[in-house]
């Protein structure tokens, strides 16, 4: 019976250790799903749109092969495709049924300049990210339907021809190693019923002792005969005895070799031939952030944002080094490009004259987006000084005027270590932009600088000074004492022969607004100061000893008619909602001297 239950044993063991090969062999299926894309060539930008990376489920690996330069980036597909909107450029998609199609896109808007001479897609701000290589380009992302890749060489040479895209199969096999190890079990118990079978027959054949005494014995004679049957008697019971051990021997020596196998390609699995128990963690919960239905994506993502400051940060630093008005260009317009240009001019003829304040590359505290789908788009950041030495908080207005322009910062200030921001949108939701003429704040946006030059022209006496929180209005204060300073300096060199006058006005650059989760709004303006000092007396002159900057913003060192020297602020008010009872509180400034000429 032992003999039956293991050759049962070694049939189950076999069955079961032939499954657990099987299903890592023959029956495993294919590791990776892949399309392949082949295009004609010619234009210089293919675009692979999400329908296609998103096609099969999971992580998509994205190898590009060319002959030069290889250059990919993924963004939203509604922004590269404004971005490609001026060039012919190859689509790439998916049918319904799953088949790879291919298409020419002519351009739907007239091209533009850079365009027509070649336009470089490397470190454009509407990527999220982007790789280059040289000849073979491979990339793993994990994109949702709403992104694509865009894929090219240079901007001119044609973008590589040769694109495939591939998915990652599971392709573990839970069972194989169970069934690997439950077979080399059954296998060993019955190698052990084989093994006491046999030891069960062989005591069963073996000379049974009788019970009673053996009869006395006569002497045998040891003549040829007699001894020769001795011998008979005695040999073959021995004989047999070794042959069945030999046999039992070699029937363990042929299911030994079965056993090491089943060993060794238990030793063989990885980590997928087994099921796996992990437990799943529970996440735990996180505050809800309400989206209004139908409201724009923000205009970047927090990575994103972190490196628009980061280039901006590093173009602006060049600049400033090469005293380059033209290279502060590319990241800079409006006031916060005329206040450098003005410090380029000045640094230029005084060489001791300081650099105006590094604008920070990190770390980014705050990320403000505007939500749109459209141009031009907003973005604000805050941002600390790395510096120990001269710690800062700067806090920008960027904007970006086409698919095709950069980020530029248009207004920068600092902001006080006092200062309380309103509460913001989180990145991932944005802000929308509150427009110039906005009746839903208690002040509307364009409005706000004249307001606010008013009380410096008026002070108490002005109608909006009620309007604004003037008891922490640091601006206010700096503005006073340089009225104070300036006038105290002209009467000691004029001696009653020359007197200076104060105006603010709004400034010409647009103000720039986006709202707040309170439903006000962070609101960027700028103010102009002037002072005018001119003679009191025909006969004299107002001389510029003391003023270098004046001087060298003039050409002049003297005047018969006066000198207006004229200050540029960038200011970043709170502005309330309407109906509430919060007053407009200033959060940052930056102000510099802009310009000086002789007054006519």
């Amino acid at each position: 019976m032992r003999f039956v239950w293991a050759v049962v044993a070694f049939v189950i063991a076999a069955v079961m250790i032939g499954a657990g090969i099987a299903q890592r062999t023959v029956f495993q299926g294919p590791s990776e799903a892949s399309a392949t894309v082949q295009t004609e060539g010619t234009s210089a930008y293919t675009l692979v749109d999400g329908a296609l990376l998103t096609s099969v489920p999971g992580a998509q690996t994205l190898r590009v092969e060319g002959d030069g330069e290889v250059f990919a980036a993924y963004g939203r597909t509604a922004d590269m495709e404004a971005w490609l909107a001026d060039v012919p450029y190859t689509a790439v998609t998916v049918d319904g049924e799953g088949v790879v199609q291919t298409s020419e896109v002519q351009p739907t808007v007239t091209a533009t300049s850079a365009a027509a001479a070649g336009r470089s897609p490397v470190d454009s701000d509407l990527w999220l990210d982007e790789y280059e290589q040289t000849g073979t380009l491979s990339a793993t992302l994990q994109l949702p339907s709403e992104m694509s890749v865009l894929i090219a060489s240079d901007g001119i040479a044609p973008a590589p021809a040769n694109v495939s895209v591939s998915w990652p199969i599971d392709d573990s096999t839970p069972w194989a190693g169970p069934l690997i190890v439950g077979g080399g079990i059954v296998l060993l118990v019955g190698l052990v019923l084989y093994l006491l079978g046999i030891r069960h027959v062989r005591r069963s054949r073996r000379p049974r002792r009788k019970g009673l005494p053996l009869p006395v014995t006569e002497p045998i004679s040891m003549v040829g005969g007699a001894e020769a049957k001795g011998v008979i008697s005695d040999s073959p019971g021995r004989r047999g005895s070794r042959g069945r051990g030999v046999l039992g021997g070699r029937r363990a020596l042929i299911a030994m070799p079965a056993l090491g196998v089943s060993v060794a390609l238990l030793a063989g699995c990885s980590a997928d031939a087994w099921p796996q128990f992990a437990a799943q963690e529970t996440p735990s919960p996180t505050p809800t952030v309400i989206v209004p239905e139908g409201q724009f994506p923000p205009a970047v993502t927090e990575a994103q944002a972190q490196r628009i400051v980061s280039r901006v940060s590093s173009t602006v630093a060049q600049a400033d080094a090469a005293l380059d008005a033209t290279g502060a260009a590319e990241r800079l317009a409006g006031p916060a490009l005329a206040e450098r240009q003005t410090n380029y001019t000045l640094r230029a003829a005084i060489p001791d004259r300081a650099t105006l304040p590094a604008i920070p590359a990190e770390p980014v505290q705050i990320v403000l987006p505007q939500t749109t789908g459209a141009w031009p788009r907003t973005l604000m950041t805050v941002v600390e000084s790395a510096d120990a030495a001269t710690p800062t908080t700067t806090i920008m207005m960027m904007t970006q005027e086409s698919p095709w322009d950069e980020y530029k910062a248009s207004y920068v200030g600092n902001l006080e270590a006092s200062t309380n921001l309103p509460e913001l949108a989180a990145p991932y939701v944005g802000a929308t932009q509150v427009p110039p003429d906005s009746s839903f704040l208690v002040l509307a946006p364009e409005k706000v600088a004249a307001a606010y030059a008013d009380i410096i022209n008026n002070g108490q006496n002005s109608a909006s000074w009620s309007t604004f929180d003037t008891a922490n209005d640091l601006l206010l204060s700096a503005i006073q004492d340089n009225k104070t300073k300036r006038t105290d300096e002209l009467n000691q060199t004029g001696a009653g022969t020359a007197e200076i006058s104060f105006a603010a006005s709004a400034g010409p650059a647009t103000p720039i607004a986006l709202a707040t989760l309170d439903t006000g709004a962070i609101v960027a303006v700028n103010v102009y100061e002037s002072d005018t000092a001119k003679p009191t007396n025909a006969d004299a002159v107002i001389k510029l000893d003391n003023n270098p900057a004046v001087k060298a913003l003039t050409g002049v060192d003297q005047s018969a008619t006066g000198f207006t020297t004229t200050y540029s602020d960038q200011v970043f008010f709170y502005v309330p909602s309407q109906g509430s009872d919060d007053q407009i509180r200033l959060l940052g400034y930056r102000s510099s001297l802009l310009e000086a000429k002789v007054s006519p």
